[in-house]
């Protein structure tokens, strides 16, 4: 099935997330931002000058330039296009050939392009750690802490997340720095993460936990942020 045309809707604003979830807190010192498959194929789905696509661009932007100032690795997730029947494998079944291996599919959103500096991971599945570099890298990079923004919540930003949280580096979903096909499948993704696996808050949120940074150990440990 096609990526279905998305009907403008607001940004949550006013999460009524359930209690007793993780109570981790962003460090620049352990964090690395991910921008989850902002690529054209799966971006002109969304509407154009409008909400939540305005929002979403708006917000990832201030949460990458947050990164920058901090000196947070950045990493893009991007699909390569052009996938076998194979390399697809039961994805096919669901949602088809997926994207083509041309620049109007395969390009990230201009606004956001990557930075020198910038990581550019390629994968063929949901989670943006699945048969690539992102686990190995993290682990390079001493982070044990992903915020994680982008398309789509419910499935890619949601699934990346959560296996995120089995690898033991501790996960921060953007709530408003996300988008999805439908108010009702954005919420719902939030809800399950912040029940289950991840901190869900918004950009502003974010952006005054980052700075000024809370003082921590550099490098990984076990611990994935406890309260301080």
């Amino acid at each position: 099935m096609p990526i279905p045309a998305i009907t403008p809707y607001p940004m949550p604003q006013d999460l009524d997330l359930p209690a007793g979830g993780p109570s981790w807190r962003p460090d620049p010192r352990r964090a690395a931002l991910l921008i989850h498959d902002m690529q054209r194929f799966f971006t002109r789905s969304l509407p154009a000058g409008a909400s939540p696509t305005t929002a979403l661009l708006t917000n990832i932007a201030r949460v990458r330039d947050a990164a920058g100032a901090h000196g947070m690795p950045v990493f893009f997730s991007a699909q390569p296009g052009g996938a076998t029947r194979t390399e697809r494998g039961l994805l096919h079944d669901l949602w088809g050939p997926g994207m083509r291996a041309v620049p109007e599919d395969r390009d990230i959103e201009p606004s956001l392009a990557p930075r020198p500096g910038d990581v550019v991971i390629h994968k063929t599945r949901w989670s943006a750690f699945h048969g690539t570099g992102l686990a190995a890298a993290l682990a390079s990079a001493g982070r044990d802490q992903l915020i994680v923004c982008g398309v789509f919540a419910h499935l890619g930003c949601l699934f990346t997340a959560a296996d995120a949280f089995t690898r033991d580096v501790a996960p921060f979903l953007v709530a408003d720095a996300v988008a999805d096909f439908t108010p009702a499948e954005h919420r719902a993704a939030l809800t399950f993460a912040a029940r289950r696996f991840a901190v869900v808050l918004h950009t502003a949120t974010l952006l005054s936990a980052l700075s000024p940074a809370v003082p921590t150990r550099p490098g990984r440990h076990a611990d994935p942020g406890p309260e301080t």
